[in-house]
């Protein structure tokens, strides 16, 4: 796992969306990552539910299933079976660390704790951006519009192409 930590990290960090104003990742990223069906993800879900309470786990609206889909292309132009037949269930960060007490393999745990880590990255680039943001404020308003382009190049550097897509127009929780 050590070996290609980089790139399991990396590839976690793009399966991050947000949906309801939460950071979420698909049972179907998640099943892969497993390297289990989505079926059988879904299916220990539903035998342990009580771990999975709605800041956990929820489904998705279709509505939001439109959007996502549109974002990351998940359809096949295959035949029978490659389209999905439900909604596909999305795991917040603590979902998903629920997720490794009802699959029991040492994939799911080494998955999980790349995912924690990745979850915690992420976590910890928001925040830095943000204090980057007002630092950059509190300059811009202390010194005069002659380095209006400097602060305005500043910002659209922050803008970080490894952002989790946003599913925007949706309604919150």
């Amino acid at each position: 796992m050590d070996t290609n930590r980089g790139e399991l990290e990396f590839g976690i960090a793009q399966k991050i969306y947000f949906i309801r104003g939460k950071k979420v990742m698909l049972d179907s990223d998640l099943a892969e990552l497993y390297q289990v069906p989505v079926k059988r993800l879904n299916e220990q879900v539903r035998r342990n539910i009580d771990r999975f309470p709605a800041d956990f786990a929820f489904q998705v609206t279709e509505t939001e299933w439109e959007i996502l889909r549109s974002q990351i292309a998940t359809l096949n132009n295959g035949g029978r079976g490659e389209h999905r037949k439900y909604l596909p269930y999305v795991f917040t960060e603590q979902g998903v660390a629920m997720l490794s007490g009802v699959l029991h393999s040492p994939r799911a745990i080494q998955v999980n704790l790349e995912i924690m880590r990745t979850f915690v990255k992420l976590r910890t680039l928001i925040e830095s951006n943000r204090e980057l943001s007002l630092k950059i404020e509190q300059l811009e308003q202390k010194y005069d519009a002659d380095f209006k382009v400097v602060f305005d190049a500043l910002r659209e550097l922050m803008m970080s192409p490894t952002e989790p897509p946003k599913i925007t127009g949706l309604g919150q929780d």
